[in-house]
């Protein structure tokens, strides 16, 4: 499937509903780790929150928005998990969670995790300004009797951040990571980073699934 056909098939499911909002985030940590998160709001009650982050330890891996966007400790300054009020941590299924509780995402054996979800109490315009950050280990969605599941799910350290900023709508962002290859922000889902198999012009790189 091409990438023109693929982002054909998304507008088409699409089509009709309301664009209230979109962000990125572009996430960096140690080692060989970074990653590509958007986020668009849908309807009132729903949030699509589509990514890829490479360069993780193969299995589940936390995924939580924290409450601020200060990188000047690198992860370890993001705060706490955004948790407007004042609830206990838990899973995105359920109704008394941190709003920042987006459970977890699961790294192949390539070490890429690819993921879309949708959303029920996050919403685009409550967390631009705010950052995004992969854990480590597994979210145990406050079920696990460890002292910091109800408060963080046990999910190990920060490995990866960045700050939640605002972007264009779904298709409408013409911006690129790397001005070399053409590549924009809604085609970034099935390509590295970089090296290998990223430029549009590479008869090796694959089709974006947006």
């Amino acid at each position: 499937m091409t990438c023109e056909s693929c982002g054909e098939k998304v507008r088409a499911a699409l089509e009709g509903k309301p664009d209230l909002g979109a962000a990125v985030a572009m996430l960096a940590g140690a080692g060989s780790i970074q990653g590509v998160v958007r986020f668009l709001q849908l309807s009132e009650e729903r949030c699509l929150i589509d990514g890829t982050i490479d360069g993780l330890e193969p299995g589940p891996h936390g995924l939580h928005v924290h409450t601020l966007g200060d990188l000047t400790l690198d992860c370890l300054s993001c705060g706490e998990h955004y948790n407007p009020f004042g609830r206990q941590h838990g899973g995105p299924e359920d109704s008394d969670r941190h709003v920042g509780d987006l459970g977890n995402v699961i790294a192949g054996p390539d070490g890429r995790a690819s993921f879309r979800l949708e959303d029920g109490q996050l919403k685009v315009w409550d967390v631009i300004g705010r950052s995004l950050v992969v854990d480590a280990g597994e979210d145990d969605l406050g079920r696990g009797g460890h002292p910091l599941s109800k408060q963080t799910g046990n999910s190990g350290e920060r490995l990866a951040c960045g700050i939640i900023a605002r972007s264009a709508g779904l298709f409408q962002n013409p911006k690129q990571i790397c001005a070399c290859d053409g590549v924009t922000l809604w085609e970034e889902r099935d390509r590295p980073i970089a090296g290998k198999g990223r430029s549009k012009n590479n008869p090796e790189t694959l089709a974006a699934h947006l």
